[in-house]
Order: structure tokens, then C-alpha cells, then sequence
């Protein structure tokens, strides 16, 4: 009883402080619905990033994963710095001077509308068919392994699952449809830095209980008990091989922190180029220290429960949390869990509004549709793909690798052809509209067929790297029998201030050195 009624207190909080901060907002204009009026600080931003990457597809699903596989799939977040970087001096100073409100944008001025059409529906299918199903279901096992919902309810453990991802699904609409992304970044902001400090007290009070008050000591027993699973040097054959870093792996993460509408919408929405950069390069310090939340503890658990979970390694952290939490903070941290699905959830219904009304509706059947047109039908959209994601959810049930290694196997359909294409409109003048088109097409089927049809004996980040070298070949040959028929330029919209934060370098320095020092200390224990 206790513990339902800090989880209801906590969320509680989070709603009223966000409602206060808004009730003053103008959310009827498109930069005030779909960018939080371009008015987000650096420390929202981070914030808002993080919470909107850390959900429990990480929590459950990178635990489940590292309980297994140890820590050589800590590659996924420390690598992230490093396109962080490159986000925060490359791509967004060219993305805040051009006024984008979208990435496909981009995509129009670079090449033609019918590119940023397909990628807009690319995008829109991808949130629903990968993203916010495994957001939701992640989010109902945790909060059903807490409260036992099922025993309380009386009905099947599947039956359980499938209340509370409808209850999860209802309750994050509500923010992302009627508040805007200025309402997710707020309720982020909370929610972030609450997963931050509960998500390092699930580690830190587990170690403080196995070395006797010592958490050090119980970090060595932990070790030394498994020493193994803090390789971060993945073998051939393993889950995420070592040599993936220099393939597939570092076009993913330009994608996803550089050109992914989820993500990058809140540094379109910072008040000027100073806090995105602060907000982008902070994001880049917090990633590297997110390993201790979403990796360590599922190696912690293996401590605990040996391999006895092996076949269920997506329950491994809700157990791990209900055995070291105290029960009166068991409620709190549920709260936070609740906290992190909804913002990965509201987030993505919120940029897959702001694409569809920008991106599809306004173009193509509202060209001279007013802002307050474009937000209610952005409300629209999120509420039908909210029901979609709703349905799919429980089909994402038994992975066979784990939730997490599914939600990237999935993402591999779309995000390696649209960064492909990207990556070529911003660095090679002569890609014309022509290539980019039949680069989407060729490289999506190439990516489906190698893995889910044939399931060729390779892993699916190195046919990342092999379709994104088979996209540049044929875009470059495309591009010579049907070259461009304007050359490309940047427009220059002054919606914000340019000027560089001054210490952006050197903190893009210092996340490089941190990033190569990890890999270089933890790969030869």
C-alpha cells in the first residue's frame, strides 16, 4: 500500500509541476507546440535527450542484456559521445541556421519534396512498428513485476501486461497530445534527473550490501566473482562483436544523435546555439556515466541469481530492484520507471506529429492550413498512433536476443538508408534527387532481405556497414546518369542567436579522450 501511494504521489508531482509551468504557454503555434516556443535551455535539453534515450527498453532490456552478455554491449551508449560531438559542432549549427522544425526538411531543400515525403512516412512507420510497442511493453513488465497487477486484478500474468500497457499508453498521450514538446521536456527534466539518482542507488546500494557497507568491496566481489562480464572487447561471436564499432555502429549513432527527429527536436528547440551546443555535449558527460544505470546492475544481478534467469533476462532487473530497493522507496522508483516510459513515449508521439503536420499534411492536403490547423491535427496523429502502439505492444513479447537487440535489429530498417542519404546531402555536392530516392528503396530491401529473410551469418550492425557502403555506390551511380538540376544552397534564417558556446571544443576533446580511456582500461582486464 505504501509503495502505491508514493508511485501516485510522485507522478502526482511531475504532472502538477509540469501543468504550472505551462499554463502561461502558448501552445496554438507551431514553433510553441512542435518546438516548445524555441525557448529550451541547455540543462532541459539534456535532460529531455537523456530521458528520452534512457527508458525501460534500456533499463530492462540492456540489463537483461549485459546479466548475459556482461559488459561488451556498453559500445550502444559511451560511442554516443562521440556523434555527440559531432552533433553539437556540425550538425546542429547548420540545422538552427537553416530554421528547421524537422529533419526531413532538410531533406527537401537538399534533394526534392518526394524524398522528404518518403522519408516522413519511413519515420512515422518506424515509431510505430519498432519504438514505442517495445517502450510500452518494457514499461508494463517493470510496473507489473513492482505492483503485481496481475495478483491484485486476479487475472493471467498476460492479461496484467496488457492493462498496464493500455494505462501506460493513455496516461503518456495525455502529456504529449494536449502539452506539446515543451510539457515533454518539462515532465523530462524531472523525470531525468529522478532516473539519474534512483537509477544509481539500484548499483550503489546492492554494492554497499554485498561488500558489507563497503561498496567498493562489493564492486571487487562482484568482479572477482565474474570477471569476465566486464570485458568490454565483444568476441566474433558475440552479441556485439568489438570490430562493429568501425562498421555499422558509428553510422548508427550519427543517425540517431545527429538526424533523428526523436532526439534532435530538442535541440531545434534551444533559445539559441549556445544551450543546444551545452545541452548536446552535456547529454554527451551523461551518456558516458549511464553504463553504471543500464549495464552494471544486470551484472550485479548475475551475482545474485547466476544463470538461473538466463532464459528470462528481461525480468532480471525488476527482480534485481524489488531484492536490494528498500520497500518505502520501492514506490518512488516506480514512479521514475513510469516517468522514463512516458517521456520515451510522449517524445516520440510528439515528433511523429510535428512530422506528419509538417512534413505530410501542410504539403500535401493543407498547404495554406493556419498553425492552429496544423496542431490539432498533430493532436490527431498521436492519438491514432498512440491506439497502434497500443495494439502492437504485446507482440513484441519473448525476443530471443533480448528487447533491446530486437528494438536495433528493427531500427536498422529505416535509420541506416535515411542516414545514408543524409550524411550524402550534407557532405557530396553532386548526390542528386534522383540517388537518394533509389538509395531509400534499394538499401531498406537490401537490409530486410540479408536480415530477416535469408538471416545471413553476419552480424546485423556489419550489414549496417555493407548497406551503407552499397547506398554511396549507388548513389554515385545513379547520380552520373541522373545528375542534379540545381545545385544545393543553405538558407540563413536568423530565428535564433549563432554564437558558439566557448567551451565546445574543449568538451568535445575531453568526451573523445573519456570514450578511447574507457575501452583502453576496460579492455585489458
Amino acid at each position: 500500500m505504501y509503495t502505491a501511494i508514493t508511485f501516485i504521489a510522485f507522478t502526482a508531482f511531475v504532472a502538477i509541476y509540469s501543468w504550472y509551468k505551462l499554463r502561461k504557454e502558448k501552445l496554438d503555434s507551431k514553433d510553441g507546440y512542435f518546438l516548445g516556443g524555441r525557448s529550451l535551455t541547455g540543462v532541459v535539453i539534456a535532460g529531455s535527450m537523456l530521458l528520452t534515450n534512457i527508458s525501460t527498453e534500456h533499463l530492462i532490456g540492456m540489463n537483461g542484456s549485459s546479466y548475459k552478455n556482461g559488459f561488451i554491449i556498453i559500445a550502444w551508449e559511451v560511442t554516443s559521445a562521440l556523434a555527440l560531438v559531432a552533433a553539437a559542432i556540425y550538425f546542429v549549427p547548420k540545422y538552427l541556421k537553416m530554421g528547421l522544425t524537422t529533419i526531413p526538411e532538410y531533406l527537401e531543400k537538399r534533394f526534392d519534396s518526394t524524398t522528404r515525403t518518403l522519408v516522413a512516412l519511413f519515420l512515422m512507420i518506424s515509431f510505430v512498428v519498432t519504438l514505442l510497442p517495445i517502450v510500452l511493453y518494457t514499461g508494463a513488465i517493470n510496473i507489473e513485476s513492482i505492483f503485481n497487477i496481475s495478483e491484485v486484478l486476479d487475472v493471467s500474468k498476460e492479461e496484467g501486461l496488457w492493462i498496464t500497457v493500455v494505462c501506460i499508453g493513455v496516461l503518456g498521450s495525455i502529456y504529449a497530445i494536449f502539452g506539446g514538446l515543451k510539457a515533454v521536456a518539462v515532465s523530462d527534466t524531472i523525470n531525468g534527473y529522478g532516473l539519474l539518482i534512483g537509477g544509481l542507488a539500484i548499483p550503489i546500494i546492492a554494492l554497499v550490501g554485498i561488500g558489507d557497507g563497503n561498496p567498493f568491496l562489493g564492486l571487487s566481489k562482484v568482479f572477482n566473482h565474474s570477471p569476465e562480464k566486464f570485458n568490454v572487447i565483444g568476441a566474433k561471436d558475440s552479441v556485439l562483436p568489438f570490430e562493429v564499432l568501425f562498421t555499422g555502429l558509428i553510422i548508427n549513432q550519427l543517425y540517431f544523435w545527429s538526424m533523428n527527429q526523436t532526439i534532435i527536436q530538442r535541440a531545434l528547440g534551444a533559445k539559441n546555439l549556445v544551450e543546444a551546443q551545452k545541452g548536446l555535449l552535456f547529454t554527451g558527460v551523461l551518456k558516458i556515466l549511464v553504463p553504471i544505470i543500464i549495464i552494471l546492475p544486470g551484472v550485479i544481478a548475475f551475482y545474485y541469481f547466476g544463470d538461473s534467469m538466463y532464459n528470462n533476462q528481461d525480468m532480471i532487473y525488476p527482480e534485481l530492484v524489488k531484492k536490494v530497493l528498500p520497500i518505502g522507496f520501492v514506490g518512488v522508483f516506480a514512479a521514475i520507471i513510469m516517468g522514463a516510459v512516458l517521456s520515451t513515449f510522449n517524445s516520440v508521439l510528439n515528433s511523429a506529429a510535428t512530422i506528419f503536420s509538417i512534413d505530410v499534411f501542410k504539403r500535401h492536403f493543407g498547404k495554406k492550413s493556419s498553425d492552429k490547423k496544423l496542431v490539432r491535427i498533430g493532436k490527431l496523429t498521436s492519438t491514432v498512433l498512440a491506439v497502434f502502439a497500443i495494439l502492437v505492444a504485446p507482440m513484441v513479447a519473448n525476443a530471443p536476443d533480448g528487447l533491446y537487440q530486437l528494438l536495433q535489429q528493427l531500427n536498422g530498417i529505416f535509420f541506416i538508408p535515411i542516414a545514408s542519404i543524409m550524411l550524402a546531402g550534407f557532405f557530396l555536392k553532386k548526390i542528386s534527387a534522383t540517388a537518394a530516392k533509389v538509395a531509400l528503396v534499394i538499401g531498406l530491401t537490401f537490409y530486410i532481405l540479408t536480415t530477416f529473410i535469408l538471416k545471413v551469418d553476419i552480424h546485423f550492425v556489419h550489414i549496417w556497414g555493407i548497406e551503407f557502403v552499397l547506398n554511396m555506390l549507388v548513389m554515385f551511380i545513379v547520380s552520373y546518369f541522373y545528375p542534379n538540376r540545381k545545385p544545393f544552397k543553405e538558407e540563413d534564417h536568423d530565428y535564433v542567436e549563432m554564437k558558439e558556446w566557448q567551451y565546445t571544443r574543449p568538451m568535445a576533446i575531453i568526451l573523445c579522450i573519456i570514450t578511447v580511456v574507457i575501452y583502453v582500461l576496460l579492455g585489458t582486464n
